[in-house]
């Protein structure tokens, strides 16, 4: 027996009725390829499933760290191949986070994990799309997953340097 099931019908034109997990939708072509605009075309959900598995599993994560934002969502974009097949070369995920005093190294361990162990659609895509991270706090860009946080020692400058030196 399959994990997954779905059933995918066609409607008109170009539109399809798809029903997944006793939900149904309607998805459709460009215009330039005889669709209506009735629904999402197919790749659009690919890219919308990538950033929902992930949202999903980080907002899991922050629920057990105990970690509490007052919003959070993911924007996705994705590069397409120019030839045919038109697949996804690259994405990029940007992790929206709102709140008070929200920890950093927690929410980078969340979308970590996420990204590294968790994301089942993201482990389907990643062999052949190049997929990039990036995080915002309160709408400020912070390092993500594979970025070094910017550290808070001051790096030393020939005058706060010890003075090898023996006094006189």
């Amino acid at each position: 027996m399959s994990d997954i099931e779905t059933r995918v019908s066609w409607q008109q034109g170009m539109a399809f009725e798809v029903e997944l997990d006793g939900f149904k939708l309607t998805i459709d072509a460009d215009p330039q390829f005889g669709g209506e605009g009735r629904g999402p075309k197919p790749k659009g959900l690919t890219l919308a499933s990538l950033a929902g598995c992930t949202a999903m599993d980080v907002q899991a994560i922050l629920g057990k760290m105990r970690v509490e934002t007052t919003a959070f969502h993911v924007d996705a974009a994705a590069e397409l191949t120019e030839e045919h097949p038109k697949r996804f070369v690259s994405a990029t995920l940007r992790y929206y986070f709102e709140g008070e005093d929200l920890p950093l190294p927690k929410l980078r361990r969340a979308v970590m994990l996420s990204e590294e162990r968790y994301c089942g659609v993201r482990a389907t895509l990643a062999p052949s799309v190049d997929i990039r991270s990036e995080i915002y706090v309160n709408g400020e860009r912070m390092p993500g997953v594979n970025e070094e946080p910017a550290s808070t020692t001051p790096t030393p400058t020939a005058s706060s340097a010890p003075s090898s030196a023996a006094p006189s």
